[in-house]
């Protein structure tokens, strides 16, 4: 049996696919010819990433827009049409590089206001605006990138983490209340990434502390890339993932187990 992912049907809308892991995630999906609208904040980089995609034979087209901004995420989805899959995947882990770390009791709500706008109501932004539709058409698809802080914890990170558990209770609620309707949602929940925002901490890896003070907790001791979480997204979006729903499923490199 030859396993096969076609959404050349379908239409999936990747918020924060501008660099990193969502734009992995827009190859992936481009790749199994579905059409990829292209989220990010900035519009020239989801431009950049639409065009890409279209010159390598794809179908894809820039979508930017805020996903804290409801109202310009309603009306950006409902200009851009209809949406089969939605992968919520725009996060701030901190403004530039790795968080600032403190202790919850030393932190206060100015501090914790980026970490709920982006990594939870970014994701009820989208899933509100896009979930309609799906329940219309009886048919959709919800990943949510959420990270292992929000399943085990995190220290000095409390925020961040609430934020992460909190988006993927969401997204075990949609799953719970739409499933009749042909909609599956899950969760990926992710370990330490290398990406363009991480990368001065890995750059020098083999000489950098903190790297190797990061990698230490994994068994599999390099950290995460894009590719290494993107075909599970598809699957799970695929007609092959759907009887898979409500899950979070840690791709994180032994950082921490699930049942």
């Amino acid at each position: 049996m030859t396993l096969q992912f076609d959404l050349s049907h379908r239409r999936v809308l990747i918020t924060g696919a501008g660099q990193g892991v969502g734009r992995g995630l827009a190859d992936a999906f481009a790749a199994a010819d579905a059409t990829v609208l292209v989220n990010d904040l900035r519009r020239e980089r989801a431009e950049a990433v639409a065009a890409e995609l279209r010159d390598a034979g794809g179908d894809a087209m820039a979508v930017p827009f805020d996903v804290t901004d409801y109202p310009a995420v309603t009306e950006a989805i409902t200009q851009a049409g209809p949406v089969d899959i939605l992968v919520n995947n725009a996060g701030n882990a901190g403004a530039e590089g790795f968080a600032a770390r403190m202790p919850f009791a030393e932190s206060t709500p100015a501090d914790w206001d980026p970490f709920l706008q982006v990594n939870l109501y970014g994701v009820l932004h989208c899933t509100r605006a896009a979930l309609p539709a799906m329940v219309e058409r009886q048919w959709g698809r919800v990943v949510t990138i959420v990270s292992d802080a929000g399943r085990t914890g995190d220290a000095s990170g409390a925020v961040y983490a609430a934020a992460k558990a909190g988006a993927a209770g969401l997204t075990r609620s949609i799953a719970l209340e739409n499933g009749r309707y042909g909609i599956t949602a899950n969760n990926i929940a992710l370990g330490t990434m290398r990406t363009p925002l991480t990368e001065p901490l890995w750059a020098e890896m083999a000489d950098s502390p903190q790297a190797k003070a990061i990698l230490s907790r994994y068994p599999i001791r390099r950290p995460g890339l894009p590719e290494d979480l993107a075909y599970l997204a598809v699957l799970l979006a695929s007609d092959h993932g759907s009887w898979i729903t409500g899950q979070t499923l840690p791709v994180n490199g032994g950082y921490s187990f699930a049942m």
